[in-house]
């Protein structure tokens, strides 16, 4: 899978779309690589409501101490592939450190190249993540699962070994609040037929 996606949008857009606060931190819309920051819609403490935060792209792998970060940058561990390992399944569990991830595209890899997509039905998505607060810094991840039809090589090559789990607006709600042994029920593949490609911008 690959390392960015997209978020062409402003934050009141963000907000307005996805029926959250605007947070005090503008964005103005850009690509994503690990290791930068995005938007990020969580619940907000006391209040329970969505509201937009900027955190980082990419947990720093297991083991690696805050003194450790502040002497060169790790390879961040950006995505979710195994939500049962140990080093997720504490995160996924707890309904206050789900987030949704907006995006208006992702890029995936197949045969050497990197195509972009999009959904046709929405044209600005919500993708499962999970987040936690570090020391100096809230990070987060996207969960991903097994690719679909519409992502996967038209004759053979080799195909993205994942791609992200976009969710349906009517589960936006279900990933923040519902039980795990309902929510891990989200992690599948999006319909093909609502999956595009998108000329890079």
């Amino acid at each position: 899978m690959s390392g960015q996606y997209r978020l062409q949008c402003a934050s009141a857009e963000i907000a307005a779309h996805l029926c959250a606060d605007v947070g005090p931190d503008p964005w103005g819309g850009g690509n994503i690589l690990p290791g930068s920051f995005a938007p990020v819609i969580a619940r907000g403490g006391r209040s329970d409501k969505k509201v937009i935060r900027p955190m980082h792209w990419g947990y720093p792998p297991p083991g690696t101490s805050t003194e450790a970060l502040g002497l060169a940058p790790p390879r961040w561990v950006a995505h979710v592939r195994n939500w049962q390992s140990p080093f997720w399944i504490g995160n996924v569990r707890h309904t206050s450190l789900r987030c949704l991830i907006p995006a208006t595209s992702f890029l995936l890899r197949a045969n050497n190249r990197e195509t972009a997509y999009g959904c046709k039905s929405q044209p600005l998505f919500a993708i499962a993540g999970i987040w936690r607060d570090l020391t100096d810094m809230p990070v987060f991840a996207m969960l991903t699962t097994d690719p679909n039809a519409a992502v996967l090589p038209v004759e053979g090559g080799k195909g993205p070994s994942a791609m992200p789990v976009i969710l349906q607006p009517a589960d936006h709600d279900r990933w923040l609040r519902a039980d795990w042994k309902e929510a891990q029920h989200l992690v599948a593949a999006y319909p093909s037929h609502d999956i595009i490609t998108v000329a890079e911008d």
